[in-house]
């Protein structure tokens, strides 16, 4: 009798489960979308306080914390360790809310394609990311696979941006509702924000902060680097002032003013303290900012490229 209990039960249990997913976007999978953009910012922080406080190598291997033990045992790895191991924890939670992500939008897959696939990929890259952190770890913190990935983590927040944006919007097909012009002067944006970025994963690797005291640098000069990196920089400030002025004649509804300034308001602050941590020898509490910042940077740039175009029937063509 309890088998046959169990066995009508259980379809019973995964049929209310299946139903309590949804089937269209609700507060849920917004709040998901958001939850998934956040805690892909976030661990570039809590990853570059592993770098900056030289715990970088505090669990030695990967994906044990060191020969003998998955944890990390004070004796060896001392507090350094439980920083890179809390770190290591963390993309549980990355891989938790992929997860979620992925469950409120499986059973919209037909009508939300687009949420399905970007769910899919994020939950996907994620696992890759992880392993990419472990090379860092096996190949004694090369400083340009660190670079990779920090860069790794550019395109997941990137993505996650792109989440963002489309629970927010109307599925079917989308037109250009902007200026060729204008999306021509995003898009170029666009480029020298990820070349900003890129130059500033260099920088950071010719720098001091190495993630620990034996780790080698990449040889480039960081004075030099600096002023290398300030001048891509620079030109996509210029080019952001005319994105926010262009944006005051681009259809109100697509709401470019509103992240145009964002976009301008994150350049700002990255521009201040980008100049506060050089002039200070580079504390690490202002460079862990500036990093978590670039990020920022590129969630911005995104959410201004996802709204150049609207759907087909409500497009306004300039």
């Amino acid at each position: 009798m309890s088998a046959q209990q169990s066995t009508t039960t259980a379809p019973g249990i995964r049929q209310r489960f299946w139903l309590w997913l949804p089937d269209r976007v609700d507060r849920r999978v917004i709040a998901a979308a958001w939850a998934t953009l956040v805690v892909q910012i976030g661990i570039v922080g809590t990853g570059g306080l592993v770098r900056l406080t030289g715990s970088g190598l505090g669990c030695d291997t990967w994906p044990r914390c060191n020969e003998d033990s998955f944890v990390p045992v004070p004796e060896i790895s001392g507090v350094h360790g439980f920083i890179e191991f809390g770190n290591r924890l963390l993309t549980f939670v990355l891989v938790a809310v992929a997860i979620i992500m992925f469950l409120f939008v499986v059973r919209m897959r037909r009508q939300r394609r687009d949420l399905f696939w970007l769910s899919l990929l994020i939950g996907l890259y994620v696992p890759l990311q992880a392993v990419i952190g472990g090379i860092t770890v096996l190949t004694n913190l090369n400083p340009y696979v660190v670079g990779l990935h920090y860069f790794a983590s550019v395109l997941l927040v990137a993505l996650s941006a792109v989440l963002v944006v489309r629970v927010y919007a109307e599925p079917g097909p989308r037109v250009l509702a902007v200026p060729r012009w204008y999306a021509a002067v995003t898009h170029v944006t666009t480029a020298f924000v990820l070349l900003t970025v890129v130059v500033g994963i260099l920088v950071t690797g010719s720098g001091p902060h190495a993630g620990d005291g034996g780790a080698a640098r990449n040889g480039l000069n960081p004075e030099l680097m600096q002023h290398i990196h300030a001048c891509p920089g620079y030109i996509t400030f210029a080019l952001t002032l005319v994105l926010v002025a262009g944006s005051w004649r681009t259809p109100p509804a697509l709401r470019l003013r509103l992240w145009t300034l964002l976009l301008l308001g994150i350049e700002l602050v990255q521009i201040v303290v980008g100049l506060w941590q050089a002039r200070t020898g580079l504390p690490i509490v202002l460079v862990n900012i500036h990093m978590v910042l670039a990020v920022g940077l590129v969630a911005a740039m995104t959410a201004v490229v996802m709204h150049l175009k609207a759907p087909a029937r409500e497009a306004v063509h300039s």
